[in-house]
């Protein structure tokens, strides 16, 4: 029997509760939404410098070296010195710019991740909103990023960022018709929007395993279109170093390149979370049939951990992606999209709601 134990929500509710019963209504909402923002901040914040950490010691086993290793124990500090060093340095806007475009591209590119990061089940009760309509809401939301890209490159009046963003866009808008279909295809198998629901229907088992072959099929899509959205390699044509010097943000300096270069890696961790989520099970443990032994260890090993284990599973094979495959051309890139993955795509959907349709589905 899973246990009950992890659950967080008699702890936030013992938190609401105190301060409902200390405060006003009103004051206990504002503290609430305060300490909700600034727990977004710190966990976005953290969550950047691990990746990017991470990002280098994965490189590093790759290219057989040995990476990060002077600033604090195994370098773990080394991407705290470089923020603090983009924070410190001058943010220069170019003189022929569209001053106040150029200034809020960054505050769009990280707009989309705060909104998202908090529609996201982590664990169970530790969750800043479940609503009815999440995978609805979080496409939709996450949509908005590809605006802060296309906006630095046309303010910036430099012609590798406009390319850039130009690349990004048309990337974009490709990529999210798979990445769409391929979440259809577990929307159809739960019967739900809601994170929660979605989740509950693989408590005895992930889709991954119970769905069948559209949903092999979906989760293939959806990391190879998740990672073409985030503009991660070998899909980083908007900032292909070779080509266009840094794509989109050339122009940009000091904490408003960390803000594009944070949103990166927000957006992996997104993508990454949202496979979990629908694929494999979020935090439900693994079961295997009858083996009740093994089945009753799993339930025992917190929800969090098997989050967060295969966050990091996840986050590893798509580093991996960028440091083995070689960049694509950006005919090529469409061509695997509107030519592959979306026919694959729509024949997929439909495969599924025929299995759906005659109860063919575990």
């Amino acid at each position: 029997m899973y246990l009950s134990i992890y659950d967080f929500s008699s702890f936030f509710q013992s938190i609401d509760n105190w301060l409902t019963s200390t405060f006003p209504e009103p004051i206990a909402t504002i503290i609430v939404w305060i300490l909700i923002g600034v727990s977004a901040i710190a966990f976005t914040a953290l969550l950047g410098l691990s990746l990017v950490y991470a990002e280098r010691k994965v490189a590093a086993w790759f290219q057989l070296r040995i990476g990060p290793n002077r600033v604090g124990f195994q370098g773990v500090l080394q991407t705290v010195a470089d923020i603090t060093k983009l924070i410190m340095k001058e943010p220069l806007t170019p003189g022929t710019s569209d001053k106040f475009l150029y200034n809020l591209a960054p505050f769009l590119m990280m707009l989309a991740p705060f909104i998202v990061i908090g529609a996201l089940p982590y664990a169970e009760g530790l969750q800043v909103m479940d609503l009815n309509v999440g995978v609805f809401f979080v496409t939709a939301v996450s949509s908005i990023g590809v605006l802060g890209i296309l906006i630095s490159g046309y303010s910036s009046n430099n012609k590798y960022s406009l390319i850039g963003s130009m690349r990004s866009g048309a990337q974009v808008v490709s990529y999210e018709l798979s990445a769409g279909l391929a979440i259809m295809v577990i929307v159809v198998m739960s019967g739900s929007l809601q994170f929660s629901e979605i989740i509950e229907a693989q408590r005895d088992g992930w889709w991954i395993f119970k769905g069948h072959l559209p949903v092999w099929i979906a989760f293939v899509v959806f990391i190879i279109a998740g990672t073409a959205e985030t503009n991660r390699g070998p899909f980083d044509l908007a900032e292909a170093e070779s080509e266009l010097t840094a794509g989109f943000h050339t122009e940009y300096s000091g904490i408003k390149f960390a803000f594009f270069f944070l949103a990166e890696y927000v957006n992996l961790f997104i993508i990454v979370v949202l496979a979990t989520t629908l694929f494999l099970g979020g935090w439900m443990p693994l079961h295997i049939g009858d083996w009740e032994a093994f089945n009753n260890i799993a339930d025992i090993i917190p929800p969090i951990f098997w989050f967060l284990g295969k966050v990091s599973a996840l986050i590893i094979l798509i580093m991996w992606f960028k440091w083995t495959f070689p960049r694509l051309r950006i005919d090529q890139l469409l061509t695997l999209e509107w030519k592959y993955l979306l026919p694959i795509s729509l024949v997929n959907i439909v495969l599924a709601a025929f299995i759906i349709l005659m109860g063919w589905h575990f």
